[in-house]
């Protein structure tokens, strides 16, 4: 192994995720084999109410997760000097904006933010395409609208795989999948110049003289040359300095691309569930949608081909919540067990549990859920009196919780008659092999396969789009993909129950009659107002 990583054949991949950096290092050749990964938790803050992370968290995270990769190729007895190629990918949308000289303006406004709505609904109007909350033309023209002070400085904006990428290699440039979470793109692959023309005739007085594209990064397609590691970027990811330049770029992209790169679904027709702190699934295109849907976002495979996005704020969290619940009372009880046996204990109960939850609710919504309608959060779990109290159905609606918004919007792309031969998942929760798979696919009703890279997700993925830019092979990236990459590998598919399709059928009519409850919750339960009493007496 030494051998191959100190000659410089190994591509790394980097996904900066909501809870996780992960760097996953493969053999460039054959990117199946990964020789080495790190990974650095960390968590967003909310403040002044906006969610966000900082410039230190996002430097001294990545710099985390490249050290705790380093120590395993050291573990193995290796150094891990050159790099064939070079990828990063991040959490999708948002806004960063930034002054002529490179300064972050204003803190970083990830994709949980909700507060874009008035600009999001003119921009919908306006573009004839929807334009979801997080995108980042919505968060700029919602700064627009609000006349805030950072825009008489503004020069550029970007997302978080396009600064870090820029870091690295000094090219302010974006893989199409992630520009298109910027700005809808157009047949040419480029932004859509018609609506480019339309934003900057509305917002003239705004622009000054410029165009939006002036702001925007370029766009490239998987493959692309995208620059290379520079010695600044180098220096900037490993702290020994035993890193070298000139590792070939990748172009930078989002968790929703490389999800789709790990899944091997980019073709028309497949989709994928990536299920983390939110859940969204990407289902590849055939032809365009009749109709402009609030609830769908249309974005690109890395490649560039058209994609109808499902998108949920609030995913795996508050299952992750249940789980750290019952991780401490094992502990406190005197039988201590790692996380992964807690999932193990608890997803395998859930499936003792009812097909329809046995008449819970869980809603997952620590955030806002524009899909249910919610602009904030409040996660519940409700029953009536005569539900089945279980601990099987308590985590089978906990489960459930995970999917019901997802299922919702992709009723809306069922009813537009999109059809799928394939849909695949990964994310933690799919690790405990048969159970949230099993669920996702009577939820959707479709086979679910997850593939033996799901644990590894994006960060993989990234490392393969790396491996892909190294390659040079002048085949197109589903090509490279089916025949080079997934050819053989190792899958299991679960086809949709019919006990667990009617089951999750009736969860989720209940499901969208209580979301007046999570909006009542919302208007009861005001965030702020809870005083704490740990290790306080009573009176």
């Amino acid at each position: 192994m030494s051998a191959v990583i100190s000659s410089g054949a190994a591509a790394l991949g980097i996904e900066l995720g909501s809870t996780r950096i992960k760097a996953c290092l493969v053999d460039a050749s054959n990117p199946t084999t990964v020789l080495a990964v790190g990974s650095h938790e960390w968590e967003n803050a909310l403040e002044d109410g906006v969610w966000t992370y900082s410039e230190d968290a996002i430097w001294s995270g990545l710099r985390a997760a490249y050290a705790d990769l380093l120590a395993d190729v050291r573990r193995q007895g290796a150094e891990l000097t050159d790099l064939a190629g070079i990828g990063v990918s991040a959490m999708m949308h948002g806004y960063l904006a930034f002054d002529a000289e490179g300064n972050l303006l204003v803190p970083f406004r990830t994709w949980r933010n909700t507060s874009t709505g008035a600009a999001a609904a003119e921009l919908t109007d306006l573009l004839g395409i929807n334009i979801p909350l997080r995108w980042s033309i919505a968060h700029l023209h919602q700064a627009v609208l609000d006349d805030e002070a950072h825009l008489a400085s503004l020069a550029k904006i970007n997302t978080l795989a396009g600064w870090v990428h820029e870091k690295l290699t000094g090219r302010f440039a974006l893989g199409v999948g992630d520009a298109s979470g910027m700005f809808p793109i157009g047949t040419d692959g480029g932004y859509d110049r018609d609506r480019v023309a339309a934003y900057d005739a509305h917002a003239a007085g705004f622009l000054a003289g410029r165009s939006l594209t002036d702001l925007l990064p370029e766009v490239l397609p998987a493959g692309a040359d995208a620059g290379t590691l520079t010695p600044a970027g180098a220096a900037l990811l490993d702290a020994t300095g035993t890193l070298r330049p000139g590792a070939v770029a990748a172009p930078a992209e989002g968790d929703a691309g490389t999800g789709m790169v790990a899944t091997n679904a980019v073709s028309p027709r497949t989709g994928n569930v990536s299920a983390g702190t939110s859940i969204f699934a990407m289902v590849v295109l055939e032809r365009p949608l009749e109709r402009v849907h609030t609830e769908i976002d249309l974005v690109t495979t890395p490649a560039g081909h058209p994609v109808a996005m499902v998108h949920c704020n609030n995913g795996a969290s508050e299952l992750a919540a249940w789980a750290a619940l019952f991780a401490r009372f094992a502990a406190a009880s005197g039988q201590s067990l790692s996380s992964d046996a807690v999932y193990e204990t608890l997803l395998r109960e859930a499936l003792e549990g009812g097909s329809d939850a046995g008449g819970l609710l869980a809603y997952n919504h620590l955030s806002g859920e524009p899909i249910a309608g919610l602009a904030e959060g409040r996660p519940l779990l409700v029953r009536t009196p005569d539900a089945d109290f279980s601990l099987a159905n308590v985590m089978r609606a906990q489960v459930y919780g995970v999917f019901a918004t997802l299922a919702i919007g992709m009723q809306t792309l069922a009813a537009e008659g999109v059809e799928l031969d394939a849909m695949f998942a990964h994310g933690g929760v799919f690790r405990t092999a048969g159970v949230a798979q099993r669920f996702l696919a009577g939820a959707l009703d479709v086979p679910v396969t997850v593939g033996d890279t799901a644990a590894e997700g994006g960060a993989w993925g990234m490392a393969v789009l790396a491996a892909y830019a190294v390659a040079e092979s002048g085949t197109d990236l589903a090509a490279y993909l089916t025949d080079h990459v997934f050819a053989g590998s190792a899958s299991d598919t679960a086809t949709p129950e019919p006990a667990d399709v009617a089951g999750f059928a009736d969860y989720l009519a209940r499901y969208r009659d209580g979301l007046a409850v999570e909006a009542a919750a919302v208007t009861a339960l005001p965030l702020g107002g809870i005083r704490s009493s740990k290790n306080e007496g009573t009176a």
